[in-house]
């Protein structure tokens, strides 16, 4: 079965940058689109960012411009480069991967990771 394994979440102060992983494991024959959402205290899960299989992007308002998504596919890894946060970005990061695995049928698979926290503080 495939999983998600997410590292890189810390505390930071406001201005400075961190930067997440997700390496997933498993059969996996390739990869549909893997990504980023986080879930504040008292708030609903919400996109951080997204990334195809063909390296197209998808960013949330809030983060354009400060975070960078970026896929390894040799290594079924994705990335999050996060600059100049902000108190506002203290979340629980999850990673999501939509991915097409060999053990099952049929082979299109979602999976979340246990997600990672992120703590900004001004």
């Amino acid at each position: 079965q495939v999983q998600l394994v997410e590292s890189g979440g810390g505390s930071v102060e406001a201005g400075g940058s961190l930067r997440l992983s997700c390496v997933a494991s498993g059969h996996i024959i390739s990869i549909n689109s893997m990504g980023w959402y986080r879930q504040a205290p008292g708030k609903q899960r919400e996109l951080v960012a997204t990334i195809t299989g063909r390296k197209n992007t998808n960013y949330a308002e809030a983060v354009q411009g400060r975070f960078t998504i970026s896929l390894d596919d040799a290594a079924n890894t994705v990335y999050l480069q996060m600059n100049a946060l902000n108190p506002e970005d203290t979340a629980v990061y999850y990673c999501h991967a939509d991915i097409n695995d060999i053990t099952t049928v049929p082979p299109r698979r979602e999976r979340w990771g246990q997600g990672t926290l992120v703590t900004v503080s001004s």
